[in-house]
């Protein structure tokens, strides 16, 4: 039997940066398409008024690519409410309850820091908002493996397992879901995809800005937690992983769950770690602060296919631009034909997959240029290209 469709969001968070950067851009497109015409509850702590709210909303929409449908817009707006309160406090649940009106199978999203999620979802278990409803629980999920197993622990104590989302939204985009499609929808890659022919592959998520008003959060997580073991480790998965049986989510996973068993343990010499100058100034930043706001790490997949075989990764804070995409280098012919193609050059193929800000699939291949000499150069044939799209967190 299929499930009951939720008939309310509950958005604890609103007020935040996730909110504001991808949730109220998707909830626009949402009601744009029609599929979106339920009540929509915003809980957060500061004592807004809905005007408010309403303006960050907008500020919101027009950042990520403008109002385009009025009409869709001020309906969205009509879905809004707006509840203030300390989520310690049972009467701000018992406000939700209230601004739920006659909905009983609401949605509650936790788009707030880690650490309240377990007193949100008890709380939520305490007044009876979790009969019929289901939860959606924003990456990281726990902090450590011990931490993760208490949170399940206290989600599954609350909600029943069908009713617990456990979600990375980077995973969402286009651009994401487009590795996927690419590696499996065509046959010319599969040959080449292995230990034999690639030399490495580098994934970057790189932002030309600092922690911006997230220095209290940045200092609970760092770089590491905050985007490379989510949402590069979930890119890495996606590129290793062998063929699933189907294109079902569930073998998906499987098969994800394979590679993430195969890494080898990280070493000492594997990892770096740094910040960016004035990172200890930042509000919400300890002035001793060992977090890193930049991480680089290499590691290896003890697999068949990946032997051998460096995977490198970095992300941070105030590089060069902002910026994420994964470049899979390619080895060098066997034979030095042309001296202009010799091995340990800067000239290898590669294939490149450009995320964010705009979203591509390119092939370098080295073509002669004209004249008697066998000379050549690396272009890039783009095989997918689409205008700019969804901001990278």
């Amino acid at each position: 039997m299929a499930a009951s469709r939720s008939d309310a969001l509950v958005l604890f968070g609103v007020t935040g940066d996730l909110a504001h950067k991808t949730i109220f851009p998707a909830l626009y497109a949402m009601v744009k398409r029609g599929s979106l015409n339920a009540p929509i509850i915003g809980v957060a702590l500061p004592n807004w008024s809905l005007a408010r709210l309403h303006k960050r909303v907008t500020d919101s929409i027009k950042r990520s690519g403008g109002i385009d449908n009025r009409r869709a817009f001020h309906h969205l707006l009509t879905l809004l409410k707006y509840v203030s309160g300390d989520y310690e406090d049972p009467n701000t649940f018992t406000a939700i309850k209230k601004a739920l009106g006659g909905a009983r199978r609401p949605a509650h999203y936790l788009a707030i820091p880690p650490a309240l999620f377990e007193m949100v979802i008890k709380g939520l278990g305490a007044a009876n908002l979790a009969e019929h409803a289901r939860v959606i629980v924003e990456k990281p999920f726990g902090r450590d493996l011990a931490s993760a197993k208490e949170l399940n622990h206290v989600a599954r104590t609350v909600f029943p397992e069908n009713s617990i989302f456990r979600i990375d939204h980077f995973l969402g985009k286009e651009a994401i879901m487009n590795i996927l499609y690419f590696r499996f929808a065509n046959s010319f890659l599969e040959p080449i995809w292995n230990r034999n022919y690639v030399a490495s592959v580098q994934l970057t998520l790189s932002e030309n800005f600092g922690v911006e008003e997230r220095g209290a959060f940045y200092e609970t997580a760092g770089c590491l937690r905050d985007v490379i073991e989510n949402h590069l480790f979930q890119v890495v998965a996606l590129l290793a992983m062998e063929p699933p049986s189907d294109s079902d989510f569930g073998a998906v996973h499987t098969e994800k769950a394979k590679v993430f068993q195969a890494m080898r343990p990280l070493k000492r010499d594997d990892v770096v770690r740094g910040q960016y100058a004035g990172y200890r100034k930042e509000p919400g930043v300890a002035k001793n602060s060992d977090v890193e706001a930049f991480c680089a790490l290499r590691l290896f997949i003890d697999s068949w296919r990946w032997a051998g075989v460096p995977w490198y990764l970095r992300s941070g804070k105030y590089l060069a631009e902002t910026a994420t995409e994964v470049v899979v280098e390619l080895k060098a012919p066997p034979q030095r034909l042309f001296a202009d193609s010799a091995p340990m050059t800067s000239q290898s193929n590669y294939l490149r997959f450009r995320l964010s800000p705009n979203s591509a699939v390119a092939l370098a291949a080295r073509v002669k240029v004209i004249g008697k000499e066998f000379v050549g150069e690396q272009r890039e044939l783009y095989l997918f290209e689409e205008q700019p799209g969804e901001e990278m967190p």
